[in-house]
């Protein structure tokens, strides 16, 4: 029977106590949830020989998480990932929301939902669930959304993160979860490139000099893109005949995920660490999958293990709706209005490879 154990985690500037929730199952993997961002700061999994390690990155003080924005296993909202140039309409009327990211607005603007406190509503023994309230014109965008974010880990040794939103009118959503996982341990002091990655796609969304996806679909034949079949993340990271992989300098684009089962799950990517054996399979009911490779981390984040994280020290895998689709018709949509709920899954199963 897996238990909830809930300690202070460090206190806000202005007072607001920040809780750590940690998940235990039975077979002795743990997960732990910060009421910050609704982050995933902690998950550990057993190698082929029995040995724990915490695989994803992150800080060990609630103070390295406000020095610098990271997204080290945040919850990302109101819109993860990039909208061009802060500007969508809905119903003809235009809105223009905060743009962080050069030109663009990314994950949800300055103060996105990665940066915010949220509340703890409920606490059981095997999950816990969390809630936030987004008002109307927060970052730019329309109408008061209510947020819960559940996290559960079960005796299978996975862990259920689920997203619901509703609002009261008219407005966008894309939440994802951004933990950035290294399956040797996130204080091996080694990087991901050797991880051996699979995604279930047949083509990716190329992006024009600022990251924004040109709107075409591009078959992933062969192209460094194409991880249909079991390869090594470092194997054409680095091949500068790609224009894509230059402009991302390395991995930072979304995948068109093939269709999924009746209820929308599918098997999205996963990802085997032949040094240790550790195998994660992540599902998802979303279209799309943003891989990036952790091409930015310069050594200046300091993680758990009291490492400094470099660049492919971590790898994220980000299901959600496809970049910029308020303003690419042809991705879908990404609207929700009032009296429908909004809902996004996302399964992390953590196995082994003997």
């Amino acid at each position: 029977m897996t238990r909830a154990q809930i300690a202070s985690f460090g206190t806000m500037p202005g007072g607001q106590v920040v809780a750590a929730v940690t998940l235990t199952n039975r077979n002795g993997l743990t997960a732990r949830v910060l009421t910050y961002g609704a982050t995933l700061q902690a998950l550990t999994a057993s190698d082929r020989d029995g040995t724990m390690a915490d695989i994803v990155l992150g800080h060990a003080t609630l103070a390295e998480y406000l020095a610098e924005r990271r997204y080290f296993g945040v919850t990302v909202g109101r819109y993860a990932n990039r909208i061009r140039h802060g500007r969508f309409a809905i119903d003809g009327k235009a809105y223009a929301i905060a743009c962080n990211n050069g030109e663009n607005s990314l994950h949800g603007g300055e103060d996105g939902f990665d940066t915010r406190c949220w509340t703890i509503a409920d606490a059981a023994a095997s999950a816990v669930t969390l809630t936030l309230t987004s008002p109307d014109g927060d970052q730019g965008y329309p109408g008061e959304l209510h947020v819960t974010a559940t996290y559960e880990l079960d005796d299978s040794d996975a862990l259920h993160v689920t997203y619901t939103a509703t609002t009261d009118a008219p407005t966008i959503v894309n939440l994802t979860n951004h933990s950035f996982f290294n399956l040797t341990g996130e204080g091996s002091g080694t990087s991901i490139l050797s991880h051996q990655l699979t995604i279930a796609a047949d083509a990716c969304l190329p992006v024009d000099a600022t990251m924004i996806p040109t709107g075409e679909i591009r078959p992933v034949a062969g192209t460094p893109f194409d991880f249909r079949q079991p390869r090594a993340i470092g194997d054409r990271i680095r091949d500068a005949s790609d224009d894509q992989i230059r402009l991302g300098q390395g991995y930072d684009h979304n995948y068109v995920l093939r269709a999924g089962d009746a209820d929308g799950m599918r098997v999205a990517a996963t990802v085997t660490d032949p040094a240790s054996g550790r195998v994660l399979t992540l599902e998802t009911d979303q279209p799309g999958l943003q891989l990036y490779s952790g091409n930015f981390l310069d050594g200046r984040a300091i993680g758990k293990a009291g490492r400094a994280y470099r660049q492919s020290d971590g790898l994220a895998l980000e299901p959600q709706l496809f970049p910029d689709t308020p303003n690419q018709p042809a991705f879908g949509s990404a609207r929700l209005d009032p009296g429908a709920t909004y809902c996004a899954r996302i399964i992390y199963r953590l196995s082994v490879d003997t």
